[in-house]
């Protein structure tokens, strides 16, 4: 066990011996901490939080009463074996929230990013890679081996189907149900979850201009463009807006995917989330 000189452990946690514990952490009542768990300078564990398994928590995170970090998977396919949970600098994870490992037979790591607010109740399960400065609302869930960008918000009780890919700044609205691949800076909302247009707030948030937002949206009409195939509209953008990055970024995105199911907009082609004043 190594334990920096100026943490403070309340006398009811329990730190098993093999456990790292770096300077200036924190751990409350009734918390437990296992053999292979490394907790990184300035951590706060407030009470009752259970870290176990192969986890390391960064630097400056804040865990709140009931959460469970480093469980092992819920995956019938895991034989046991070792796999880890590492998680990003200055993270806040709140009540109640379970983040697991991974699985021996796949990613074998769940890998969550830095500054990341992970609300009470949310899940984080076996093999997920979370990019940095995401947001899950309560309740929020995903499923094994999910990959999530940079700054996506997850609102509360939307649950997100295995081996889904979120692209970067998009936003999943609550109580959604999300079965397949959103692009990024996509807006999606509903059970099942449809494109609703483009995250525009977070668009500008991100510092892309008047005209950047523009271009973006002109290029996501062009690829749901139902008189074509995606694929299709997919070769236009890349000729027509070559010069926007943001859109080779979106084409970029769904060449990728393989034969992966993604989230489409609705049939009626309504965007009622994508009002920018733009056009």
């Amino acid at each position: 066990m190594t334990i920096a000189a100026d943490a403070h452990i309340h006398p009811l946690a329990v730190v098993e011996s093999g456990a790292k514990i770096g300077a200036g952490c924190r751990i409350g009542p009734f918390c437990t901490v296992g053999p292979e768990v490394v907790l990184e300078a300035n951590v706060e564990l407030v009470s009752h939080v259970s870290i176990m398994g192969a986890t390391t928590v960064g630097e400056g995170c804040r865990v709140f009463p009931g959460a469970t970090l480093g469980a092992e998977p819920q995956n019938l396919k895991h034989r046991g074996g070792r796999s880890t949970l590492t998680i990003g600098r200055n993270c806040v994870i709140r009540e109640s929230v379970t983040l697991h490992r991974g699985t021996d037979v796949s990613r074998g790591a769940t890998t969550i990013g830095h500054n990341c607010y992970l609300m009470a109740y949310s899940h984080v399960a076996h093999d997920c890679a979370i990019g940095d400065n995401v947001t899950m609302a309560n309740g929020a869930t995903l499923a094994g081996h999910c990959e999530v960008g940079d700054n996506v918000t997850i609102g509360g009780l939307t649950a997100v189907h295995q081996f889904a890919r979120i692209g970067n700044n998009a936003f999943l609205s609550g109580c959604s149900a999300v079965p397949g691949d959103v692009i990024p800076f996509g807006l999606a909302r509903g059970n099942l979850a449809k494109l609703r247009g483009l995250n525009v707030v977070g668009m500008r948030r991100s510092g892309m201009s008047r005209e950047e937002i523009r271009q973006a949206r002109r290029a996501y009409l062009a690829i749901f463009d139902r008189s074509r195939t995606v694929n299709e509209n997919l070769e236009i953008v890349r000729r027509d807006f070559a010069d926007s990055a943001i859109a080779i970024r979106l084409v970029d995105f769904l060449s990728a995917r393989g034969k992966r199911y993604f989230v489409t907009p609705p049939l009626d082609g309504a965007n009622d989330g994508d009002d920018d004043g733009a056009d």
